[in-house]
């Protein structure tokens, strides 16, 4: 399969190929006597495996690392499982970082006064928020 028929299969841009190439994180592929790339339909499965350890929180690094124990044969499980591990680790502080500064702005939009504007309050109890000026309102 041709560059942009794998770009196609795996959703990505021709570009995220080549770069992906360069470095290093896909195999070379063939090259056609017209200087075309010449793909195997196993690289599409690759490019998938890239975007999901992306998503996760990998990086491009950490991605070859991982690909390159994975696909060593034979590998060593260990270093696998240590590999991944570590990243989950990683992620797990990164999650609770996270919720701290999601707590954090949270108290502050609760107790913040220009967020919060005061209400009025109408002779029979009832709080009404202050009508917002929009520029419809004003030059009508």
């Amino acid at each position: 399969m041709k560059i942009g028929e794998l770009a196609g299969a795996a959703a990505v841009s021709v570009q995220t190929i080549r770069y992906y190439e360069r470095r290093k994180l896909l195999p070379p592929p063939t090259r056609l006597g017209s200087g075309y790339r010449e793909y195997q339909a196993e690289t599409v499965r690759a490019v998938l495996a890239i975007k999901q350890l992306k998503a996760v929180g990998f990086t491009l690094r950490e991605v070859r690392d991982f690909l390159s124990l994975v696909t060593l044969q034979p590998h060593n499980p260990a270093d696998t499982r240590a590999l991944v591990e570590a990243k989950l680790c990683k992620m797990d502080e990164q999650i609770d970082r996270l919720q701290t500064l999601r707590q954090e702005l949270s108290d502050r939009l609760a107790t913040c006064k220009c967020c919060n504007p005061p209400t009025a309050t109408t002779a029979g109890g009832v709080h009404r928020r202050r009508r917002v000026l929009t520029r419809e309102r004003i030059y009508a």
